[in-house]
């Protein structure tokens, strides 16, 4: 028997949107120096089970960056976009003031300020749609619900933020809608708004903070609020924060912590 030469990858998991160990939500992330076939980045996702592991290799005016639930390939994400920049940052020596990252959703760029990271996102319209048949059912809310709208995600409003915590989808009955994902979301006393976001369409069931979403999240709530600097917190049991500047060139600036809470490699 011949012995067979050994794939080793570094792995990272980062916990994104929070300063705190074991809060927000965890991101995997394995820099790469070429890309990986792409079941087998899928297959690394997959091995993970976390909503979201981040992929990058080098690119000339900065790096080429992926991202795969356990399920799928995705266009954003944004808190596995916080985890990668906290590894080239604070493990990989990555010394310029921002960093590119190229991706499906074009160029993406991230900084550093002060304890947290600003990522520089195009922002995204949500247009108000009848309400889906059964897709209150299929979250539980039985009253409190003002509207939908539909951007990437489906996005639910509502009255009260105790519908928020109180939220117990079927996730079942959830999967059959054609969305990205649904998100719920309220005005709150605390923060600017709050959110649950919940994607069995993508093999996550519930993402306790999902950057993306911000992205038409931000704009939404500047619209009924009138503000341009928001804060918002999502999740259920476990939550994370972030603050958001919507500004008027058509882009989202998305501010958060992070810190990592596992270092390893993959070998295969």
């Amino acid at each position: 028997m011949t012995k067979r030469d050994v794939t080793v990858i570094p792995f990272y998991q980062v916990d994104a949107f929070t300063s705190q160990p074991f809060g927000g939500n965890p991101a995997g992330v394995c820099p790469l120096t070429e890309w990986l076939p792409d079941d087998v980045l899928q297959a690394i996702a997959t091995e993970n089970n976390l909503s979201e592991t981040a992929f990058f290799v080098p690119a000339e005016d900065g790096y080429h960056l992926r991202w795969c639930t356990p399920a799928v390939e995705v266009d954003l994400c944004g808190h596995a976009t916080l985890a990668a920049s906290w590894v080239l940052f604070n493990k990989l020596g990555y010394v310029d003031e921002a960093i590119r990252f190229h991706t499906r959703s074009g160029v993406l760029t991230v900084s550093k300020s002060g304890d947290e990271f600003c990522m520089d996102f195009p922002a995204k319209a949500a247009t108000e749609i009848a309400i889906p048949a059964g897709l209150l059912e299929a979250l539980g809310i039985t009253g409190g619900a003002i509207g939908v709208w539909k951007s990437d995600d489906l996005i639910v409003l509502v009255d009260d933020k105790a519908i928020i915590d109180a939220l117990s989808p079927d996730f079942n009955k959830l999967a059959v809608f054609e969305t990205r994902g649904v998100i719920v979301t309220a005005a709150d006393d605390q923060f600017d708004f709050v959110s649950r976001w919940f994607g069995p369409q993508v093999g996550v069931n519930e993402d306790p903070v999902t950057g993306s979403a911000h992205t038409f999240l931000a704009p939404f709530w500047a619209a009924r609020t009138g503000k341009t600097e928001l804060t918002a917190q999502q999740g259920g049991e476990r939550k994370g924060t972030l603050r958001c500047i919507v500004r008027d060139d058509g882009r989202v600036e998305l501010y958060g912590a992070a810190r990592m809470t596992i270092e390893g490699q993959f070998q295969f």
